[in-house]
């Protein structure tokens, strides 16, 4: 069924126009951001698709554009949307979190290492630089290592 065929009040262009972005699903947001689809398959099964391989929107947040290159039907142009507003995305609750203090709690820090290195294909030895309100000053990467693991030399962290 082609997204021209949906009744016009539930097609997610014309919904987000009418009702804001809030009544749009997740699958009707990547589906405008999919504009197309391919054949057997409308821009909606296809944003429905792309959730239910990656665990949701979280999951999709957490991939890294390589492993886009294995679903069928996203060529290099709706890749590279799909990479770029995901990037903006992290940017986006970066820069939140760099403003606040939520540095706070493990499970804090924890989700911000999570959103700035979890999509990196290899070990990563990082240093978060805070100041004493718990507010990020700087992330800096020390050390990358192979998929498993990173050597680590103190002095080098030291320095």
């Amino acid at each position: 069924m082609l997204l021209k065929d949906l009744p016009v009040d539930a097609r997610p262009r014309e919904k987000l126009l009418a009702r804001g972005p809030g009544a749009l699903g997740d699958a009707e947001l990547l589906a405008l951001l999919l504009r197309t689809g391919i054949p057997g398959k409308n821009a909606l099964q296809m944003g429905q698709e792309l959730l239910d391989n990656f665990g949701g929107v979280a999951g999709l947040l957490h991939t890294s554009p390589q492993t886009l290159n294995s679903v069928k039907g996203l060529g290099p142009a709706k890749r590279a949307e799909i990479v770029a507003v995901l990037e903006l995305a992290r940017r986006a609750l970066a820069s939140e979190l760099k403003e606040k203090a939520l540095f706070t709690t493990p499970q804090a820090v924890r989700d911000y290492l999570q959103l700035q290195l979890g999509s990196r294909p290899h070990e990563i030895f990082a240093v978060l630089f805070l100041d004493s309100q718990h507010r990020l000053i700087a992330l800096e990467e020390m050390f990358r290592g192979t998929l498993t693991q990173t050597s680590v030399y103190p002095r080098e962290v030291w320095r």
